[in-house]
């Protein structure tokens, strides 16, 4: 019936990632959709601290030209 999922971690807890940098596009891409949407984090396994923070650093790398608001 319900498919066994596999056990996600947060991937800033596991690196001990404090704050989470606008300008490191590249990490922020991760966290991404195809479509430039923000990821939720029942499917990236980020804690709800992080994903907070992950939301606001995505926003403003937007802002500032580093990441697109729509892809496709």
């Amino acid at each position: 019936m319900h498919k066994k999922l596999k056990n996600k971690y947060c991937h800033f807890c596991v690196n001990n990632v404090e704050e989470i940098d606008y300008k490191n596009w590249q990490q922020l891409q991760r966290f991404t959709s195809s479509y430039g949407k923000i990821v939720p984090k029942r499917r990236s396994g980020v804690c709800s601290k992080h994903q907070r923070k992950l939301a606001l650093g995505i926003k403003r790398a937007r802002f500032m030209a580093m990441l697109p608001f729509v892809s496709k």
